[in-house]
């Protein structure tokens, strides 16, 4: 625990005082009345334009009601809170990163992503009396069965999003065929690509989907060139539509869809971006985006921490919480069919109703 301590004291100088990672300005000429959150990003990155980025949107409507552009409103109050950021750049930096906000004793420490869980488990125990929140994992006490009591634990119900974007998939394709890339091979991007292959079908049985993943390492999250590689050989087989679930790496999919370019004024192939609204990343080129509302709940669990009302264990968001669901823009709208649209709204309705069952691979 000693070194651990040493360690945290350590990178506080580091990426609290001066770090370029981390904003500059230290606690200590911080006001101390206010409360003090602090989130380390993954590798990804808050500019990933996908899950980091929409974690970096929450927490900034948190800080002070605009978006991450200072000048954009996020139709939330701002909660006056005192914010500190650090991207690692590599998995190694993560938990002297968490230990440092431990250390000087900031009141809510948000970990972005399910790799940040083991470290997470390990710092929450360290520091029983400071809150937590991560968002894709579950963390529990040493039994292995009981919510953390100082974690919250923020996941979300993809598959459930994703089966809409695959049915409004495969109400586009002219080939039949659909493209999956995934980021690291884990059971959390198999659900997104088990939801859009149920929805996929549900249009089509007999629709093909062509699946692959960057990598099985964290890195796979931070490569977009390998993206671009796996999607263009999708396209090779035919893919005219596809999904990625691949935060910074699913960016090279929107680069191989564009590369097709345009015939008679209207793309020939498409990309659906993911977690956060991605359709203006290439205009007329995004089908629409299969988004996960983590900015709502991080702002949402900065706020309970405002008003002293955190509440540990798990908070689960779908469709029923508008949790997950998909975009659809002036852009997109002139790609997707009016059909296909109400196809997807009355199949959303089903999910939450329980007529439309959609299979979990994480449960399985």
């Amino acid at each position: 625990m000693k070194l651990k301590a040493l360690l945290a004291l350590l990178v506080v100088s580091s990426l609290v005082f001066i770090g370029p990672a981390c904003n500059r300005a230290s606690y200590g000429a911080d006001d101390k009345s206010k409360i003090h959150v602090g989130i380390v990003f993954d590798i990804g990155g808050k500019d990933d334009r996908s899950f980091n980025a929409a974690a970096w949107a929450g927490v900034k409507c948190a800080e002070s009601g605009t978006l991450p552009d200072g000048k954009t409103t996020c139709g939330k109050p701002g909660l006056d809170i005192v914010l500190r950021d650090v991207e690692p750049g590599n998995p190694t930096s993560i938990e002297p990163a968490m230990r440092a906000f431990a250390e000087r004793g900031y009141d809510l420490i948000i970990g972005v992503g399910f790799a940040q869980g083991p470290i997470m488990q390990s710092v929450a125990r360290d520091y029983p009396n400071i809150q937590f929140a991560i968002i894709d994992g579950v963390i529990f006490e040493d039994d292995g069965k009981t919510p953390k009591s100082n974690v919250a634990s923020l996941v979300f119900k993809e598959h459930e999003g994703s089966y809409l974007v695959g049915l409004l998939a495969a109400m586009t394709t002219k080939t039949n065929v659909l493209g999956f890339v995934g980021g690291m091979d884990i059971p959390l991007i198999r659900r997104f690509e088990k939801g859009y292959e149920e929805g996929a079908r549900s249009v089509n049985p007999n629709i093909q989907i062509v699946q692959n993943y960057v990598g099985v390492t964290d890195a796979a999250w931070n490569n977009p060139g390998k993206g671009k590689e796996l999607s263009l050989a999708q396209i090779g087989k035919g893919a005219d539509v596809i999904f990625t679930a691949a935060g910074n790496s699913g960016l090279g999919a929107f680069d191989a869809v564009e590369q097709y370019g345009k015939v008679n004024g209207r793309a020939t192939h498409f990309v659906i971006g993911v977690d956060s609204n991605q359709n203006m990343v290439k205009p007329g080129f995004v089908l629409t985006s299969m988004v996960k509302r983590v900015d709502n709940a991080v702002y949402d669990i900065v706020r309970d921490v405002v008003n002293h009302r955190f509440k540990p264990g798990f908070h689960e968001f779908g469709l029923d919480s508008d949790g997950v669901g998909y975009v659809m823009e002036q852009h997109s709208r002139e790609l997707v069919s009016p059909e296909a649209i109400k196809a997807a709204e009355e199949a959303k309705k089903k999910i939450i109703a329980g007529q439309i069952k959609v299979t979990d691979a994480m449960a399985n």
